[in-house]
């Protein structure tokens, strides 16, 4: 045990505690030479401010480093080590405890953060923004650095003398996924921070034209494209381990992470209307805050414990702090934007509803309304129990409600969105534009009904992805004609990266709305109790139990049933580990088709008697899910290339449709 400040520290523990004083000290340096240049405009204290970024992102990664290595070393004397990690863990285990409780997962956040102020550094311009931009980056790291010396220290040390940890949650260590979906979650929570220090640094500079949106554009970008990704793989992890086959249960915790993609999704929208029309830039601003501050009001949700969900980390001191911050980054943001108000007037107004800035805006409203309707619902249980001391919920039917026909109405407009000019548009000109996506539409309605679909929400969804793939199709052909065929499609994206990697984003959606749908509406399950060699007709398949196997590892015990469904061998696990034996886990064996996965649990077994209990389930279309998924990160990093250049001029055209 080491002394330090008047504590007693493991090694280990005081190098990592000194590794985040030096970053706090860099941390307060930074953000008061930024506002000390900021209001003087010194050069001097602006670029040192600028500089203390790469010191506060080399000390914080030492840091991390420090207990990654006290993880692998398996120094039990670290309380964090002690309490989430066991020697006996696989080594990908024991990498991804580094997150897998509160401590460690406020150090990434405070890592990935200080990553994110050292790319800002070297590539914020140099202009008036440049001070106030990171002074609040430093303020957010000041935040997090700080909370990770005091009530979320993951050096605290452990006096008990022991040789061996707790280890960690199962559900942790159950699948890969839990080594990615974190990871992508913080680089898109934390990634919003950026454009948001750019909407505060343009609220104090009064520089509030369209330069802070342009120079924000890339990294909004980049951090709603991880923030995509990491809500989708979150339901792909929750596919593949909680064995109910589902991927969404609108857990609080799942939507804490909905509302700020909500509204930086609405906010990726409305800055091109601030872009082509200098309108909206109050709107703007209020998204972008909203966006950012819902990102700390999710991980105070995560951290406080006030909801019960399998995400959340348990109650503690920290769950206030965050609330703290959250109500702090709101005030500053609202306070701001108020006394700046009569700098943000916008120079235009809608002139019609029907133009592109007419679409973005209604998107932009059912965004908003959907994202506060979700809020609602997550936090009603809280203010019911803190109002009247009663316990309740709110399930999938209250959510479904709104989210359905929400869900349809955004399908709808983000097809007609790109069909349309900005500004004026003749309505004979829109019905010539629209009759190819509309025609598509019914059409696709139409097959889905004579196929046999029956849901009207499905087969809207249908005829909706129809009529969006008809629109972007019609768009992208006769631009390709205008340069001369076909041939030349590849060409568009070189020159207008930005309008067809969003259109391929557009396609990843309408595949994912599909893939949605179809497996909430046409979902099949079933449980039965198989014998060994004994046959059951189940789902029209044949299912045989083969047999059960059970492993032993140094870290877990493995039962693995045998099961051939149909011609599908298939291998279903319980796995029960050395630290929580009183909880086994269940793995279910997916075997993902493109158009239907099967699915298999093992729920009960007794190798004995030769026989085990398990669920089957069948669901169409979930693998578009994840594809949809891929795609929109391809549109996403197709968007974010720089454009080369025109290769050949356009021609002309009386109708304007892109």
């Amino acid at each position: 045990m080491t002394e330090f400040l008047g504590l007693g520290f493991t090694n280990l523990g005081a190098y990592g505690t000194l590794a985040l004083l030096f970053a706090l000290g860099f941390v307060v340096f930074g953000m008061v030479a930024s506002i000390v240049g900021g209001l003087r405009h010194d050069p001097r204290f602006i670029e040192s401010g600028r500089r203390s970024a790469w010191a506060v992102f080399l000390f914080v990664t030492i840091a991390i480093g420090v207990l990654v290595y006290a993880i692998f070393i398996d120094d039990f004397t670290v309380r964090y080590v002690y309490r989430h990690s066991m020697s006996v863990s696989p080594t990908w285990v024991k990498f991804v405890t580094l997150w897998a409780a509160l401590e460690g997962s406020v150090l990434l956040w405070a890592w990935v953060l200080a990553l994110y102020a050292f790319l800002v550094s070297l590539s914020v311009r140099n202009d008036a923004l440049r001070p106030w931009v990171m002074a609040t980056m430093f303020f957010s790291l000041l935040f997090f650095v700080g909370i990770n010396l005091t009530v979320a220290s993951p050096f605290t040390p452990n006096v008990n003398g022991a040789n061996e940890g707790l280890g960690p949650n199962p559900l942790l260590q159950n699948h890969w996924m839990m080594a990615v979906h974190p990871v992508l979650l913080y680089l898109g929570f934390v990634g919003l921070s950026v454009p948001f220090a750019y909407a505060i640094a343009a609220l104090v500079t009064r520089k509030l034209g369209e330069s802070w949106i342009t120079q924000t554009r890339s990294w909004l970008l980049s951090a709603w494209m991880f923030l995509t990704a990491a809500i989708v793989a979150g339901g792909w992890w929750s596919y593949e381990i909680l064995g109910w086959g589902g991927y969404w249960a609108w857990d609080a915790v799942e939507n804490a992470s909905l509302v700020p993609w909500l509204l930086s999704t609405a906010f990726l929208h409305s800055i091109q209307i601030q872009e082509r029309r200098r309108m909206l830039k109050t709107w703007n601003v209020y998204l972008i805050i909203g966006a950012y501050a819902t990102t700390v009001l999710g991980t105070f949700l995560t951290r406080s414990g006030v909801v019960e969900s399998v995400h959340a980390f348990g109650s503690g001191p920290v769950g206030p702090v965050f609330f703290g911050f959250f109500a702090a980054l709101m005030l500053m943001g609202i306070v701001l934007a108020t006394v700046r108000a009569p700098l943000i007037r916008d120079d235009h107004t809608i002139e019609r509803p029907i133009s592109r800035e007419g679409s973005f805006l209604a998107g932009n409203i059912v965004f908003l309304a959907f994202a506060v309707m979700v809020l609602l619902g997550t936090l009603f249980p809280v203010l019911v129990e803190a109002l009247r001391n009663v316990r309740t919920s709110v399930g999938p039917p209250f959510f479904n409600q709104f989210a359905i026909p929400m869900g349809l109405l955004l399908l709808f407009l983000m097809g007609i969105g790109p069909m349309l000019p900005w500004q004026r548009q003749k309505n004979e000109n829109l019905w010539k534009a629209m009759q190819v996506p509309f025609g598509a539409g019914i059409g696709a309605g139409v097959l889905a009904f004579v196929f046999g679909i029956r849901d009207i929400n499905v087969i809207l969804t249908v005829a909706l992805g129809a009529y969006n793939l008809a629109g972007l199709w019609k768009l992208t052909y006769r631009a390709a004609q205008d340069r001369g065929g076909l041939h030349k499609t590849f060409e568009l994206f070189k020159v207008h990266p930005r309008r067809y990697g969003a259109y391929v984003a557009h396609v990843g959606m309408v595949v994912m709305a599909l893939g949605i749908a179809f497996s909430g509406a046409y979902k099949r399950e079933l449980e039965l109790t198989l014998q060994v060699n004994q046959p059951q007709q189940v789902m029209g398949k044949t299912a045989v139990l083969k047999d059960i196997t059970i492993r032993e590892f140094p870290f877990k015990r493995s039962v693995e049933a045998h099961v051939v469904l149909g011609k599908e061998d298939t291998y279903a696990k319980l796995n029960t580990y050395v630290n929580q034996p009183q909880q086994p886990v269940a793995m279910p064996f997916v075997k993902y088709h493109p158009t239907a996965d099967t699915y298999v649990t093992l729920l009960a077994y007794k190798q004995d008697e030769n026989w085990a209990t398990v669920r089957v389930i069948e669901t169409p279309l979930v693998s578009w899910i994840w594809i949809g998924t891929l795609i929109i990160v391809l549109g996403s990093f197709v968007s974010l290339q720089a454009p080369v250049g025109s290769v050949q001029p356009r021609v002309a055209r009386k109708e304007v449709t892109a």
